[in-house]
């Protein structure tokens, strides 16, 4: 399985990415006009992650309504300044949700799934998981 991406400089500090899938997004690397390529990492981690905790969720019917991935990191000090620390809170609400398969959920995301993760983790990122469940109507 391949995939490909293209990223084209647009002045300044700014790049076009584009998705091998068609997808445009614009990354800057300090003028706010769109995030910064640490962030976009993160928010792979994240959206990797979460697929996998809402698949596994889902598939041992547990009825779920909304899953946010909360992702605090940190980094070096000196350049390069690599992520060191993750934490990624899962906040799962759902209707009657077994917190045992939320937290089963998220251990299979973190050991066995998600690619993103484990790729850091072997790169020497030290990447902790919690979660949080909100019972709703």
């Amino acid at each position: 399985m391949s995939m490909s991406a293209k990223v084209k400089w647009d002045g300044d500090v700014r790049f076009q990415g584009t998705t091998g899938s068609g997808f445009d997004v614009m990354i800057d690397g300090e003028l706010k006009q769109g995030p910064r390529p640490m962030e976009l990492m993160l928010l792979g981690l994240g959206g990797c992650t979460s697929y996998d905790v809402v698949g596994i969720l889902k598939k041992t019917r547990q009825d779920v309504v909304d899953c946010v991935a909360e992702i605090e990191s940190e980094r070096a000090d000196e350049v390069p300044a690599v992520f060191t620390k993750i934490h990624v809170k899962f906040v799962v609400s759902g209707r009657d949700l077994n917190p045992k398969k939320v937290e089963r959920a998220v251990k299979l995301s973190a050991e066995q799934y998600c690619s993103a993760s484990l790729m850091l983790e072997r790169g020497g990122v030290e990447i902790t998981h919690s979660y949080e469940i909100i019972e709703v109507e």
